[in-house]
């Protein structure tokens, strides 16, 4: 409408629109000027900016790096006994106690364990810490978290247990941190406390990687399930029947038990076939192999205090645990050894484990083993094995359900990617 009008003015408007578009070329020419002494000032000041200010793109070498139980440890996980609550007794928890502490779990369940107990188990897993630390493995912690409170979801509520545990919730496979879904509903929230850890291994280049949450109804656990004596345990664990159905994938970590490109696993109270067949489909197309194998147990819960893989092509087995195949494991030349009774009291309080807390070992290298300070046949078994004992004292907080293993969780080994089997 301009130009229309500006023509309408005859030869005064024809100046009009040559003073215009000298205006327009002129100011073109300005802005160009002006882009080009913008882009010199940039590039002048990118060549004076320090060389460390760039960002580095050169390979960093990776904090996470775990393929079996047995190589040299150079960073773990230890858990915390702060916070930690009794679980409410409830169908999942009394499958995987003892009757004789049943009435414990009633009277106590969602208030914290006897605050002088705990004392001691605090000053027991920071004595722990510290000889690790004097080894030369770097330790971690994860974060404090008030377990008593009460959390809800649409299938259940329930107050949270603690974060004493790390290898039952996290599984380390080459660079990768499996965050493992559990079972007890006391344990749905568990990774909060391990989130800023995780957080920080993935932002340094580790794969992280979250298994399905399952919704924990109460279609998962056989709500009528049958025992109060051993005999009745081994009753139905020999015919396959466990409070844990199959209604949806469940898996503790605890029940893998990793050998290189072969990775052991359990059918037990707190993981189904489908927490193992959802393993197999998620590692099998990295190169490993999920063998499922079963164990004489009453009460199978976690791997590790029964089968504990220590060495190459070495292995503690439970003597009153035998592995129905143990004979693929002698087939493929490996030794097998029996380890000794343990030597805990009969008196000490084991809320939820069994006194075979005693090969619940650590191993920081294959010539050096984390074990029991109590347990003087099981020192001398590894003695007679060449492997150098350190002794250190976690009675207390074995109370809570775990040995030196249990307690940890390897985030880095020094070591490749070997066949074993």
């Amino acid at each position: 409408m301009l130009l229309v009008r500006i023509f309408r003015g005859g030869c005064r408007g024809r100046e009009a629109v040559k003073e215009l578009w000298s205006r327009s070329v002129h100011s073109d020419r300005v802005r160009h000027q002006s882009t080009q002494v913008a882009m010199q000032d940039l590039a002048q000041e990118d060549s004076a900016k320090p060389e460390d200010a760039k960002p580095d793109l050169s390979p960093k070498k990776n904090p996470v790096c775990s393929y079996n139980e047995w190589d040299p440890l150079e960073e773990v996980i230890v858990g915390r006994v702060e916070g930690a609550c009794v679980p409410p007794f409830t169908v999942e928890v009394k499958a995987n106690t003892y009757e004789k502490n049943w009435s414990f779990f009633v009277k106590n369940g969602g208030k914290p364990f006897p605050n002088e107990h705990m004392r001691k188990a605090v000053e027991e897993v920071e004595e722990f810490c510290n000889i690790l630390k004097h080894e030369g493995v770097n330790v971690r912690r994860p974060e404090p978290v008030n377990w008593s409170e009460v959390y809800k979801t649409p299938w259940f509520e329930s107050p949270g247990l603690y974060a004493s545990m790390p290898r039952d919730i996290l599984l380390v496979v080459g660079d990768e941190i499996i965050e493992c879904p559990m079972a007890w509903r006391t344990r749905f929230f568990e990774y909060r406390a391990y989130r800023s850890l995780i957080k920080e291994y993935f932002q340094a280049g580790a794969n992280w990687t979250t298994a399905p949450k399952p919704t924990m109804a109460d279609e998962l656990y056989d709500q009528e399930y049958p025992m109060r004596s051993v005999e009745d345990r081994h009753k139905l664990a020999a015919e396959g029947k466990f409070v844990t159905t199959e209604f949806e994938p469940c898996f503790d970590a605890a029940d893998f038990m990793r050998a290189g490109r072969d990775i052991f696993a359990q059918r037990s109270q707190v993981t189904n076939f489908m927490g193992i067949e959802w393993m197999r489909r998620h590692l099998e197309p990295k190169g490993y192999n999920v063998h499922t194998i079963s164990f004489k147990d009453p009460n199978p819960m976690h791997i590790d205090a029964t089968f504990n893989i220590i060495g190459p092509g070495l292995v503690l087995s439970n003597p009153d645990r035998p592995c129905h195949q143990i004979d693929m494991f002698k087939k493929a030349g490996w030794t097998i050894v029996h380890p000794p009774t343990p030597e805990m009291p009969d008196g000490h309080p084991l809320w939820m484990s069994s006194k075979w807390l005693s090969m619940n070992v650590l191993m920081i290298d294959p010539k050096r083993v984390v074990c029991d300070s109590n347990e003087v046949a099981t020192q001398k078994m590894f003695e007679k094995l060449g492997i150098k004992t350190i002794k250190v004292n976690l009675r207390h907080a074995n109370s809570l359900g775990g040995g030196f293993h249990c307690w940890t969780a390897d985030v880095r080994r020094r070591g490749g990617l070997e066949s074993y089997l």
